[in-house]
């Protein structure tokens, strides 16, 4: 968007929409966690071990926000031990067109961003 583009009262409605949408799915692994189980169901384990960083304890607490916020279903099987998978529901799953703009756009900068993450890095 540029500057006069859009009205006073449009740029108010979209910082709150933007807000409202980051509240939901905003942080370093929220859309990292979609994009794991768009493949569909996933254990906690396999989740931990697709998603390159995330400790155990992050995962968990990011699971429960997304189960509370309707982005995750979570399924206990009953077995010995005990099993766990999560599901995204139809309403995360109408982040699949942010998603593909969002993976459109880090392919279209990825070397822009990786030199400006070496920088960052190296001071």
């Amino acid at each position: 968007m540029k500057k006069k583009d859009i009205s006073h009262e449009d740029c108010r409605a979209s910082l709150r929409n933007i807000g409202d949408a980051l509240y939901v799915i905003g942080g370093k692994w929220k859309l990292k966690i979609i994009v794991a189980l768009s493949e569909g169901n996933s254990r906690f384990n396999d989740l931990q071990r697709t998603i390159n960083g995330i400790s155990a304890k992050v995962l968990s607490n990011e699971l429960k926000e997304m189960e509370a916020n309707g982005l995750v279903i979570r399924h206990v099987y009953d077995q010995w031990p005990v099993a766990v998978a999560y599901e995204l529901t139809e309403y995360s799953q109408s982040l699949t067109p942010v998603l593909i703009a969002l993976d459109n756009w880090g392919a279209m900068h990825s070397k822009k961003i990786r030199r400006q993450m070496n920088k960052v890095e190296n001071n």
